[in-house]
């Protein structure tokens, strides 16, 4: 059985999970918890529970984070309005069946811009 079977998400949506500080079961939680996915949990409930707990905490550190890295002065508002936009093409990808064959390309765009970013923030900074 391959690892992806019965994934709730397509490849790219994967790949960027990977990248993230999330796992892909801790962002299967947090949809469900705010019902945007139904999904079953092989899982018993206090780990659920557990994770759930965890899931939360992650959210909490990314947002003072946010909050910290902004008001720092680290993150500029060029760089929210790129990850703004970078965003809404993750939500309209999520939604779509994107070929195989441009996944990595797709990847790729998202990684650069990323990056460019974080370039042009360590240059302000």
């Amino acid at each position: 059985m391959s690892e992806f079977e019965g994934s709730n998400f397509n490849n790219i949506i994967r790949k960027i999970i990977k990248k993230s500080l999330f796992t892909e079961r801790q962002i299967e939680i947090i949809l469900n918890q705010k019902n945007l996915l139904e999904s079953e949990f092989s899982i018993s409930k206090g780990a659920y529970y557990r994770q759930v707990g965890q899931s939360r905490e992650k959210l909490v550190s990314l947002f003072y984070s946010i909050i910290l890295l902004r008001g720092l002065g680290i993150i500029l508002p060029d760089d929210i309005d790129v990850i703004s936009k970078l965003s809404e093409q993750i939500s309209v990808i999520n939604q779509s069946d994107i070929f195989p064959e441009r996944e990595d390309e797709v990847i790729s765009v998202i990684d650069r811009l990323v990056r460019q970013a974080l370039v042009m923030t360590s240059r302000q900074t």
